[in-house]
């Protein structure tokens, strides 16, 4: 897995390398640096890497890696509000009207910030910006945080300008680029299928993550899913039984549209897709993965022997075949069947419906304002992109170096 020879847009011109920092982003039931939470069911402890440490390899290697941390389950929205206090540091804040539209806490978390000094201005007046690099939702969180930070919320302008926070005032051109990898930009059919089957994913991963863990908060600190915007955190005499069926029997499964399940969607993608767009003072990049094949005859997709993790074959095997033509959704073809296990490698290359975003082919020549679909990564399934269950370090490294290179 090798990234295409890059070619600057004028090649007569000199110019310097950036030395922007990347912010690895994770996706849907991820995790960060400093959670023990891991992925229990497989045994790996960072989420960029696996058994490796992606963001220290980089670091030594001589390019500045730092990596979020976000709430596993939440929307894009709340999950670009704690990105940028992560980062920038300071206080979560969701938005005034947006916290009260969906029944939720205004504010989350404080953090001292992992890059303080982003979006100051260097000794030679040059804003110091980053570049994200986001996996599977990770990605989208990347754009809805780009879209903010260019254009802010006018709704959150106009209802709170003595108490606002500045990501809602936009005009921050403080993003190099958005580098995409299994992102569902239209969404997957994963949650479309069959009566959401991303959601008993979900829940079922919560159920095996805390099964004979039935401690106190002092003697736990592996559970985090940072939900206390819902009132979803422990309790302090809570045992940690109680707090998963809390969850597990929350609202939020069901009746808010502000959070992971909508987002992940066909139609909550659409609905994204329609307001998050391309901003031109920005590079964004995207690839896609794949680990199915067509059956003959049927043509349906099923997962590749050897290649797969078989962890993901269910939800593999149900988008390869999964149809949809009904009135306002989004229709599902053949084209959908291709996947990688978790997101449906049509959906990956850039957002279409619902948006006006240009997607080109890269051509070894980056093009700011436009998708640079980078091309489809063959055999590779949702997780093995990120180091788990495979060594990619090489891959990031010339990212890396890609990204490193780009022209101001």
């Amino acid at each position: 897995m090798k990234l295409l020879t890059f070619s600057l847009e004028d090649e007569n011109k000199n110019y310097k390398k950036n030395n922007y920092p990347i912010i690895l982003v994770h996706g849907f039931g991820g995790w960060g640096r400093d959670q023990a939470i891991g992925d229990l069911i497989l045994g790996y402890e960072y989420y960029w890497g696996g058994c490796n440490d992606i963001e220290q390899k980089l670091t030594s290697s001589g390019y500045k890696t730092l990596t979020g941390e976000l709430g596993p389950f939440s929307s894009n929205w709340d999950r670009a509000c704690e990105l940028y206090a992560y980062i920038k540091g300071g206080t979560v804040d969701y938005g005034e009207v947006h916290s009260q539209k969906h029944g939720h806490q205004r504010y989350g978390r404080s953090y001292r910030g992992i890059y303080p000094d982003w979006g100051e201005l260097s000794s030679d007046e040059k804003i110091h910006k980053i570049h994200l690099v986001g996996h599977s939702m990770g990605g989208t969180t990347s754009r809805t945080l780009v879209q903010l930070l260019a254009k802010g919320d006018e709704k959150e302008r106009v209802a709170n300008q003595e108490n606002l926070n500045p990501l809602f005032l936009g005009n921050k051109p403080w993003v190099h680029s958005v580098t995409t990898i299994s992102s569902p930009h239209d969404g997957t059919t994963m949650i479309d299928g069959r009566g959401s089957l991303l959601e008993e994913v979900i829940k079922d991963a919560i159920y095996i993550i805390s099964y004979g863990m039935n401690k106190q908060p002092s003697d736990n600190e592996i559970i985090d899913f940072k939900l206390e915007h819902w009132n979803l955190s422990i309790k302090p005499t809570e045992k940690l039984g109680s707090y998963i069926k809390r969850i597990i029997d929350s609202k939020i499964w069901e009746k808010t549209k502000d959070f992971s399940i909508y987002d992940l969607s066909t139609d909550g993608a659409r609905k994204l897709n329609k307001w998050v767009r391309t901003q031109p003072d920005v590079y964004y990049f995207s690839w896609a993965t794949s680990a199915t094949m067509p059956i003959p005859i049927a043509g349906y997709h099923i997962p590749i022997p050897r290649t797969m993790n078989k962890l993901l074959y269910p939800g593999s095997l149900l988008m390869g075949k999964y149809t949809r033509d009904e009135v306002n959704k989004v229709i599902i073809d053949e084209s959908w069947w291709e996947n990688d296990g978790y997101v449906n490698t049509v959906s990956q290359n850039g957002p279409k419906w619902g948006s006006n975003d240009m997607i080109i082919p890269f051509n070894g020549t980056a093009k700011k304002g436009v998708w640079n679909f980078m091309g489809k990564l063959e055999d590779t399934d949702h997780k093995a992109i990120i180091g788990q269950g495979r060594d990619v370090f090489q891959f990031y490294k010339d990212l890396a170096k890609f990204l490193n290179e780009l022209p101001d």
